[in-house]
């Protein structure tokens, strides 16, 4: 068996007591997991005194045979295991902080594409949170191409979400809280395998993992990482919908919230994310398209031709020549993905260009050359 980047982050989520976090550190300081196990007397030195018990943690055999038989089924079943430096890893979700070091996934959807939303909300959903789901997904199919939408395979809202999505041509990837060699729950089977070849399965668990509460409440750090924006539905005042729409707020990604009747129990939660200005009120796509500039049917500018600005740094001018190839602008996140520069720093680079007037923001984030 090979002995590489995939395996190795394997058995490291793998090894007893080490931890998501621990693991995470040590990929940073040693440059990847592969180095962590081949490297073990440079980390010696990287690492405090305190922590070098962490070395001996490293030599686990059942860490290996469990990350074998990993390796072994995911290739049995068409199953990528993306590790941070893996291309098809979510770009996204790698500038968190929190993010898995390593995930699970089938399908054949691009998790790097453009435009990508999360539409969340309560099991419990009204006849009301159904139709949105239909209406707002088949509204944007019909404005705004080569959507991801994504979502948590739960009853309710996520499973409408995604079978909107299907109806309408979109792809569409459910985050689970669990293995690949199980879906929960059991009765959205039928949905799941049309998303393996419209869309994709994506989680960080392994294989006999338990979808216990915690795991749920983990995987909304995914569902909120990998999007440009979250939408709630329909939510009551407490519950997963609005923990995913928390996390997409410290993101720094746009969130928006459906409102409803005052009375209505699965309204409540919307209707004060709204009110706390924590999330942008939408009534329909056309509310949402506008919010984050995606609007493809307005007339475009014509393109101006620039000459190199001569106080641009390499990748200042990487990032003006992405924008005069879309003249309507781009959102923050699909700059990271398009210019592959981390979030952390194109946001640095974004404020020198506003203040040196090449670029301008518009709502919902986007960056539109001057």
């Amino acid at each position: 068996m090979m002995m590489d980047e995939q395996f190795y982050s394997i058995v490291l989520s793998c090894i007893p007591g080490l931890g998501e976090i621990t693991a995470r550190h040590l990929i940073k300081a040693m440059g990847s997991a592969q180095a962590v196990f081949e490297k073990k007397e440079e980390l010696r030195d990287k690492i405090l005194p305190k922590n070098r018990d962490i070395i001996d943690m490293l030599d686990c055999p059942e860490a290996f045979q469990r990350a074998e038989k990993e390796i072994i089924f995911n290739e049995k079943h068409q199953i990528q295991c993306l590790t941070m430096k893996d291309e098809g890893y979510p770009a996204r979700l790698r500038e968190c902080d929190d993010a898995p070091f390593v995930l699970f996934y089938r399908g054949n959807a691009d998790l790097n594409t453009l435009k990508v939303i999360a539409m969340v909300g309560t099991r419990r959903a009204t006849q009301y949170g159904h139709d949105i789901c239909d209406r707002f997904i088949k509204e944007l199919s019909e404005q705004i191409q080569n959507v991801l939408i994504v979502s948590g395979l739960a009853y309710g809202i996520d499973v409408f979400s995604h079978r909107a999505a299907l109806d309408n041509g979109y792809n569409t990837v459910c985050v689970l809280a669990h293995g690949l060699d199980m879906i929960y729950p059991n009765v959205h089977r039928a949905t799941a395998a049309k998303m393996i070849s419209q869309g994709g399965l994506l989680t960080e668990y392994m294989t006999k993992s338990i979808p216990d509460k915690q795991h749920f409440v983990k995987r909304n750090r995914i569902v909120a990482g990998i999007s440009d924006a979250t939408i709630v539905v329909e939510s009551a005042f407490k519950g997963g919908a609005l923990i995913t729409a928390d996390i997409a707020e410290s993101y720094h990604r746009d969130v928006f919230a459906f409102p409803g009747k005052i009375f209505d129990e699965f309204s409540t939660g919307c209707n004060h994310l709204i009110r706390e200005n924590k999330a942008a009120l939408i009534t329909s796509a056309k509310d949402f398209i506008k919010a984050m500039g995606w609007d493809e049917h307005e007339k475009k500018p014509p393109i101006i031709q620039r000459q190199l600005f001569p106080d641009l740094s390499e990748q200042e001018q990487h990032i003006v020549e992405k924008l005069q190839n879309t003249p309507e602008g781009m959102q923050i996140n699909t700059l990271v993905v398009e210019t592959n520069i981390p979030v952390n720093q194109i946001s640095v680079h974004l404020f020198e260009l506003e203040m040196k007037g090449v670029i301008r923001t518009l709502a919902g984030g986007v960056y539109q050359l001057v």
